[in-house]
């Protein structure tokens, strides 16, 4: 039987040991790699389908790493002609529309995959009864039944220059309410965590820093919203920040992976998976917006500039086709 002595000379040994072993951070180590092989990043391809996302067949099962989206929320009034138009006329009508698109997204999810899924909540008074319609409670239920792991989710707090906004009977009690001034990011994952090979090159070259890594796990991003100065079409939209794409990105893919947008809107998430050389898919089934897509991922280039760009092009290539059940 080791002494009490013994113990504390092993106790006090590991604790030498512990303080005089470094920590490695990813970029010493990839550092390291890199003297062994270059970094040489993949060509992308990104393709965009103009077509209904209930119904992904251009996308193999088990094909992405990841999905970042914003479909419109129900009950918020900016998308009841598109839901309707869908045949959705109730809230669960809507939800029942969004969980087949989140059925799909389950399928072509590598397993260990994320799913990122920007949402709000809606206020809204129907049959003279003024409350709260939980979009995000439903995502969350309709995702955990197609068998997603919830984790822990995002608020995005939009800053907002009404110091003064309120609803109801404003100073006096008891008839007014909260306002709505977050979003939910809902994170889920298919299966168990992604496994990688020992020292895996690209998943080191995407590493994050500390402080990158402290302000964005966080539970409370601030961050503005996108200003829709294009008319009805692109309040339709309603891009979230390319910002907010990017953090989600940088958590949750490496590069060379896949990232899927099945409400593409004028092309957020494709724009910023192409910039972190990340292949990427959208779906859009407004033909309307095609115009604001493609000039965020196929840009007019200066002839000046056409020769130095001409392999990096042919590197990120762009694809688009239609489909009949499109809007």
């Amino acid at each position: 039987m080791q002494s009490e002595a013994g113990k504390e000379s092993t106790s006090s040994k590991k604790a030498q040991k512990s303080q005089s072993t470094p920590t490695i951070y990813p970029a010493q180590l990839l550092a390291s790699l890199l003297k062994e092989r270059p970094l040489r990043t993949p060509p992308t391809t990104h393709y965009v389908m103009i077509s209904d996302s209930r119904n992904m067949a251009e996308v193999p099962d088990a094909s992405v790493q990841l999905v970042v989206t914003s479909p419109p929320y129900p009950l918020i009034e900016l998308w009841d002609d598109l839901f309707l138009h869908m045949g959705c006329e109730t809230f669960d009508d809507m939800h029942r529309y969004l969980a087949d698109v989140w059925k799909e997204c389950y399928r072509v999810l590598v397993d260990g995959g994320i799913a990122c899924i920007n949402i709000g909540d809606a206020l809204r008074k129907l049959d003279d009864v003024f409350q709260l319609y939980p979009n995000h409670v439903k995502v969350t239920e309709a995702c955990e039944r197609l068998g997603f792991n919830s984790l822990p989710y995002i608020l995005w707090k939009k800053p907002t220059r009404r110091p003064n906004a309120f609803l109801g009977s404003g100073f006096i009690p008891p008839n007014a309410y909260v306002c709505l001034d977050c979003e939910f990011i809902l994170i889920f994952r298919k299966g168990q965590p992604r496994a990688f090979p020992p020292k895996d090159l690209y998943r080191y070259a995407s590493h994050y820093t500390k402080a990158e890594r402290d302000a964005w796990f966080t539970q409370i991003w601030t961050m503005p919203g996108v200003r829709q100065e294009n008319g009805q079409l692109d309040r339709r939209a309603a891009a979230f920040p390319e910002q907010l794409a990017y953090r989600l990105i940088r958590m949750f893919s490496v590069i060379g992976d896949t990232v899927l947008d099945p409400f593409l809107g004028t092309g957020t998430t494709m724009s910023v998976a192409m910039q972190l050389d990340r292949n990427s898919i959208g779906y859009e089934i407004d033909e309307r917006l095609l115009p604001m897509i493609e000039s965020r991922l196929c840009p007019s280039t200066p002839k000046s500039e056409r020769k130095q760009l001409k392999q990096r092009r042919a590197e990120k290539a762009v694809r688009i086709a239609r489909r009949a059940d499109k809007l």
